[in-house]
């Protein structure tokens, strides 16, 4: 996560004269920054895990870039700093809530020039705002995770009971929340794990939009070793459910498929899939 947001800042800087910044302190470290805000709550720590609003302006305070324009914080774990003036210790500085400006020497961040953008000239400084969302330890990270997962799994399952009714089918449901529609068993090789099993597939969100198949002009059915996690787990434990010949469709909750990060595109946060698959071989 580190090597993301390092990367987000070294695509999206601004050049800033730290002259123009006397108000600012400086760390033992060297960090340069502000703050803007301070909501007066428990500071972040080492390991924490932290979501924060990123925004980029000129020297003038016109926005060029924000976090909120994707619609989404970033999100990372606190490391010890890497560099002289890296950012990464100004976040132990921060509670939820907390707003502050960072100067980040452009020397330290591409030290001996490695990787440095032109616009990077040595001595100048990236300017970096920062808006603390959360902050919380690993271990309440996790437990928050776990119980999202958890409410996210009823609504999926609800999702889908619904999807069976409206459409007057009769689907079973497995140990771990796939549902699935037999039509048609097959009576060919059984599909085991660490077979390569080649499919047909038509994939649709829950409201009818296509967002893939392997019957479109040009594609070819698809190929894939079951048990390999080289698709997703729906497919994994879906598939393995026919036989060669079988037909039918899956029900994929969230959990199964692409999660809260979804896959882009069609495929949001948390979107249950259908799959009308036919199973053609298995080797």
């Amino acid at each position: 996560m580190k090597k993301n947001f390092l990367l987000l800042v070294a695509l999206l800087p601004l050049l800033v004269n730290a002259q123009n910044y006397k108000d600012f302190k400086t760390t033992p470290n060297g960090l340069k920054y502000k703050v803007i805000e301070d909501k007066k709550k428990a500071k972040s720590q080492m390991g924490y895990m932290i979501k924060i609003f990123l925004t980029y302006s000129t020297e003038k305070d016109s926005v060029v870039f924000s976090s909120k324009m994707i619609g989404e914080p970033a999100e990372l774990k606190i490391d010890k700093p890497q560099y002289k003036g890296d950012p990464m210790e100004g976040f132990s500085m921060m509670g939820t809530g907390d707003s502050i400006l960072f100067l980040v020497p452009s020397d330290s961040m591409f030290k001996g020039g490695a990787g440095r953008p032109a616009y990077a000239t040595p001595g100048s400084y990236l300017k970096l705002g920062v808006r603390m969302i959360s902050s919380m330890t690993q271990a309440d990270y996790d437990a928050a995770k776990a119980k999202d997962a958890q409410g996210q799994i009823a609504i999926d399952d609800q999702i889908i009971q619904q999807y069976i009714k409206d459409k007057g089918l009769t689907a079973q449901k497995t140990a771990d929340g796939l549902y699935y529609v037999t039509e048609k068993q097959g009576d060919g090789a059984k599909v085991e794990m660490n077979k390569k099993v080649t499919v047909n597939y038509t994939g649709k969100l829950t409201n009818g939009t296509m967002f893939d198949s392997s019957l479109n002009p040009g594609r070819t059915p698809f190929e894939f070793t079951i048990g390999q996690h080289q698709v997703i787990a729906g497919w994994d434990e879906g598939i393995a459910l026919f036989n060669v010949g079988g037909k039918g469709t899956l029900l994929i909750p969230s959990a199964l498929g692409y999660g809260a990060r979804g896959a882009g595109g069609t495929i949001g946060p948390n979107a249950v899939l259908v799959f009308d698959i036919e199973v053609l071989k298995v080797d």
